[in-house]
């Protein structure tokens, strides 16, 4: 029988998952790896419904305690990133530093499975032609993931099972239903673990960042009035700045040198390209000479048409077709061909003069 360490939060998603392998056979263990304390999926709230769906299905549950794992390389990032002047993108991270490689570790070294599930909205299919594993959209776009799995490298992708790329969200929670799971009706998570967790990310920042006064100025450097910290700010934010002016202003740059916020209006936010590091490619091999692809700058935002150019040190410059509206530092830029990701970065700040 096969054999399937499957990630449970406790959410509708990853039971449904677990017992979707479970019902095709696999044997099945649940892995729940403790991050954070507090309310959120993250939590022991969801440890408990985690144990309650082993239960249900009759398979082992394993508590995997990595909230040091976590601090290290998600509150740590976090901070020093907004503290930075840069807009962090911690699910991409957390996914490939605190879960799927932990996860996949710990299922083979302390249980000898070869295998890891999860509840993500993803499709990995191997290429014959390419000899690679290809992440591909699931087949609910409105629910895909795969942006948050762009940094999954293919020693990873090889041992993954995501039994929901198959499915649209609402028939996920049919089958969970049909299998009388006791999260069936669970309602889903809304937001950042962190942010569920202390209500909102300017009050888990706060716990870290103390206030540090600076200017809001115009791009020709003119102040307009104050902030109480970088950190407060991100790229294309229109709401919370304070300041009456007689038309829309938006956060067009963070200089953290200077601890300033800098504004403009609409059009100063746009930007033909970007350029991108520390990129994983997925589903091909690292190309030698510019690729046309289409491009996706957050999670939300739709795919647009662009170059990517390949430059020196593992980096890559993304010229799009038509210029794109808040372009945000921190924040990852990831390409496809169709429904295949080809690969996946993180965008680099602006040089500063």
């Amino acid at each position: 029988m096969k054999k399937v360490v499957v990630g449970l939060s406790g959410g509708v998603d990853s039971s449904t998952s677990a017992a979707i392998l479970h019902h095709e056979g696999y044997n099945v263990v649940g892995l729940t790896l403790w991050l954070m304390k507090g309310k959120g999926q993250c939590c022991s709230e969801g440890m408990v419904d985690a144990a309650g769906i082993c239960e249900q299905l009759g398979v082992p549950h394993y508590i995997v305690d990595s909230r040091d794992v976590f601090e290290k390389y998600i509150v740590d990032y976090l901070v020093s990133g907004y503290g930075s002047g840069v807009t962090p993108l911690p699910c991409s991270q957390c996914n490939k530093a605190v879960k799927f490689g932990p996860m996949l570790r710990y299922a083979q070294a302390e249980l000898g499975i070869d295998y890891i599930a999860t509840g993500h909205y993803a499709q990995v299919e191997f290429d014959n032609t390419t000899g690679r594993y290809q992440l591909r959209r699931a087949v609910d776009r409105q629910k895909d993931q795969t942006y948050f799995l762009y940094d999954l490298e293919q020693e990873i992708l090889a041992h993954c099972l995501f039994p929901l790329g198959r499915y649209p969200k609402s028939q996920t929670r049919r089958v969970a239903a049909e299998f009388d799971l006791q999260t069936a009706d669970k309602p889903e998570s809304q937001d950042l673990c962190l942010v569920e967790s202390h209500g909102s990310m300017k009050t888990f920042l706060e716990k870290y960042l103390a206030p540090k006064p600076g200017d809001i100025v115009d791009v020709d450097g003119r102040v307009l009035g104050r902030h109480e910290g970088i950190h407060n700010y991100t790229i294309g934010q229109r709401k919370g700045l304070g300041i009456a002016a007689a038309h829309p202003l938006y956060v067009v740059a963070i200089d953290a040198g200077r601890n300033r916020v800098v504004v403009g209006d609409r059009a100063s936010v746009h930007s033909p390209d970007c350029t991108v590091q520390r990129i994983n490619w997925v589903s091909i091999a690292p190309p030698d000479a510019p690729i046309r692809a289409r491009v996706q700058v957050r999670y939300r935002t739709r795919p647009v048409d662009a170059t990517i150019v390949p430059l020196d040190g593992g980096r890559a410059k993304a010229i799009f077709d038509e210029p794109q509206f808040g372009i945000t530092p921190g924040q990852a830029a990831v390409w496809y061909d169709g429904d295949i990701l080809l690969g996946g970065g993180l965008i680099e700040p602006e040089a500063k003069d």
